[in-house]
């Protein structure tokens, strides 16, 4: 006897069923990654307005995950949402920026006085091998290779000293803060060149196990950058 009842598919990705729950993850995984890696190289300026129709449409996926997204980038700090403007990227204010170095001075110099003269000889490789890539980009003008290497140098620190909610604190503070550090980068190229001096005094010094002198280091160093981002804004 023929059953009545047709079993109807829940795994087509074709428009007329639904997506199975890995990938939907997957796709507002892919959607955020996408888009905030965008916003932190300025393909996306402060300012920008965005669509959710054309993103979908520039990533190849539905408005879901883009919305998805969009929403997780709001909470992050990245963008607006709102019914009367849309969708707008947000442009930190000069308060935030001060706030968010003073967060950094603090927990950076912790880590510093934490793990100075305890580094293993595999972390000291690392770092020194981060140093000889910035070396070799001195006087090149070269930004975006600039700001990774700077990004990469501080947040080595963090992971060396094995405390899981610092190194996210403190590599959610520098996603923040990328285009801010891009555009004093593109400003004043020079700054490239003076943060591998500063960068290079500070590894001797934790590697030496000068904790203190480390962290007086890195909370001149922090504040330098602020004044150079802030100067040009207040």
């Amino acid at each position: 006897m023929k059953s009545r009842f047709k079993v109807r598919s829940t795994t087509s990705v074709n428009g007329h069923g639904h997506a199975p729950g890995p990938v939907r993850s997957l796709m507002k995984e892919r959607a955020y990654e996408e888009i905030k890696r965008r916003l932190l190289t300025d393909a996306y300026p402060p300012g920008s307005f965005l669509a959710e129709r054309q993103l979908a449409s520039e990533l190849g996926m539905s408005k879901t995950p883009v919305k998805a997204a969009l929403e997780r980038l709001e909470v992050e700090g990245f963008v607006n949402v709102s019914p009367q403007q849309g969708i707008v990227v947000r442009e930190l204010t000069v308060w935030e920026i001060a706030d968010l170095y003073e967060i950094r001075a603090a927990l950076e110099a912790y880590t510093l006085r934490a793990i100075a003269g305890r580094l293993t000889g595999e972390q000291v490789r690392r770092l020194r091998a981060n140093l000889k890539a910035q070396e070799a980009i001195r006087g090149a003008g070269d930004v975006l290779t600039g700001v990774a290497l700077d990004a990469e140098f501080h947040v080595l620190f963090a992971e060396f000293l094995g405390n899981q909610e610092i190194l996210r604190v403190i590599g959610q503070l520098r996603e923040k803060m990328q285009r801010v550090i891009t555009a004093v980068f593109r400003l004043s190229p020079v700054r490239i060149d003076t943060s591998y001096d500063e960068h290079r005094a500070i590894t001797e010094a934790v590697i030496g196990g000068e904790g203190r002198r480390a962290a007086d280091l890195i909370a001149r160093h922090l504040e330098l950058g602020k004044r150079l981002i802030l100067s040009p804004r207040s």
